[in-house]
């Protein structure tokens, strides 16, 4: 017996990340919620037109979006869930950890640094920065260290893979002038 991936074979059509529109990908985020609670549900496999219907979608749309990276439906069958996930994480890249900063340690700043939800989806949030001298050198609840975001050696200091999330305007406009 011979085992065909059937889920996820080239397509001419197929684009590069940069030509596919931020509508798209955004889109993208929000299949892989649909099927993330399928998938929690128990269902195996979902057509686009089931896909639309439960979650109030567009069947063509989904199709289209999905084109772009390649085809991983089966025709009479749908799209397999558990694969589809896979591949939409990867496309979103949530199939690998990242480090992330978070610009500001306000109320919401803090409430970032000590969600869960975040180290379930792949982020590890390495660090605060904060302009307030009263906070740098404090933690989040779960730990996380705030530093001063004037101090270019504690910016240097995150490994270059990380990411910055600003949750303030002052922060922001700091940030811009670095």
């Amino acid at each position: 017996m011979v085992a065909l991936n059937l889920v996820s074979r080239p397509n001419k059509r197929r684009q590069t990340p940069d030509q596919v529109s931020e509508l798209t990908t955004n889109r993208l985020s929000i299949y892989l919620r649909s099927l993330n609670e399928l998938d929690a549900s128990g269902v195996q496999t979902v057509s686009s037109q089931g896909l639309a219907e439960q979650f109030h979608l567009n069947a063509a749309q989904i199709r289209k979006d999905l084109a772009y990276f390649g085809e991983f439906g089966v025709r009479g069958v749908g799209y397999y869930v558990k694969e589809l996930r896979r591949h939409l994480r990867q496309i979103l890249g949530l199939d690998r950890r990242l480090r992330v900063a978070i610009l500001g340690a306000g109320n919401l700043g803090l409430a970032l640094a000590d969600y869960p939800g975040f180290r379930q989806e792949g982020f590890e949030i390495a660090a605060l920065f904060d302009n307030l001298r009263e906070k740098v050198g404090q933690q989040s609840r779960l730990g996380v260290p705030i530093f001063d975001i004037h101090d270019p050696s504690s910016i240097r200091s995150l490994p270059p893979a990380s990411r910055g999330f600003s949750t303030s305007r002052r922060a922001r406009c700091t940030c811009r002038m670095m």
